[in-house]
């Protein structure tokens, strides 16, 4: 079953007026019908409100957000059919657009935070972005990531904010253009799983993946026109070919980080040799 939640909010209380004026509408959509429609100020009646601490990676920092538990919110409008969904794919207003295993969801606890702990401005200066200032409004989805060390290594991964669309679907229906040739390698299997997790949420491959950073793949494969060892540099530390960089470098704390790069680079050389004309997904 695919769910479509889509997130259309606008700040309008004393704590939300931390970010926009706007309007707020909330649709929620169960296969392109709406099923309900609720303002920002109506998540007090079905999720209950708290403070949580985390470990904000973008500031390197402790952080204390006001929140509302994710699973709480889709229990209450979906009721239980939400967990049998595979990925949610989260549509942001600047372009990134992570896909997040459903599975992730129901062995750690996720929160929409909506303000800030101490009523300061709901944004963030974002060290891994040349410290540039970001609002985090409307949702920001965050993690309980001081009781896990997994959820710390990840660095900022799957925590995207300026949420405007939330969707439950299937990922081989949404992104088939990513998927490598059949008979990839397992060093190629294991960097396609590395680009779902690290790189589709800025970056697309055949015109599917996140709308913030360029296409990779089509109509020329950045495997065809950067040499080996630069495309590595690039995907270790950004800011080292370009100065101002805005892509992340790939996080420090993931285990394994050469590997990985290793892997990553496979991937995109397999994928290089399926390339599709880029098309609209609606």
């Amino acid at each position: 079953m695919i769910v479509v939640v889509y997130v259309m909010i606008g700040l309008t209380n004393s704590a939300f007026a931390q970010g926009s004026a706007i309007n707020t509408r909330i649709e929620f959509k169960n296969k392109g019908e709406i099923v309900r429609i609720l303002d920002l100020e109506e998540f007090t009646a079905i999720a209950s409100e708290r403070f949580l601490k985390i470990y904000e990676p973008h500031e390197k920092r402790m952080r204390t957000y006001q929140v509302y538990s994710a699973r709480s919110l889709f229990d209450h409008v979906f009721g239980k059919n939400w967990r049998e969904a595979e990925e949610i794919v989260f549509l942001c207003a600047d372009g990134y657009q992570p896909s997040i295993p459903v599975a992730k969801f129901l062995a750690y606890d996720a929160y929409f935070a909506f303000a800030s702990a101490d009523d300061s401005p709901f944004m963030l200066e974002n060290v891994l972005q040349n410290n540039g200032t970001v609002e985090l409004g409307p949702l920001y989805l965050v993690w309980d990531n001081l009781k896990s060390t997994e959820l710390r290594e990840e660095g900022a991964v799957d925590m995207p904010y300026q949420i405007k669309e939330v969707e439950l679907a299937s990922f081989s229906d949404r992104f088939p253009a990513l998927f490598p040739p059949a008979n990839a390698s397992q060093q190629v299997q294991q960097g396609f799983l590395h680009f779902r997790k690290y790189c589709i949420a800025c970056h697309t491959i055949n015109g599917q993946g996140g709308g913030k950073a360029p296409e990779l793949n089509y109509p020329l494969s950045v495997t065809e026109y950067i040499k080996p060892e630069y495309l590595k540099r690039w995907i270790d530390d950004p800011s080292s070919i370009r100065y101002n960089a805005t892509m992340l470098p790939l996080a420090a704390e993931i285990p394994a980080r050469e590997k990985v790069i290793e892997e990553l680079i496979a991937y995109l050389k397999a994928i290089s040799t399926v390339k599709h004309l880029p098309t609209t997904i609606p």
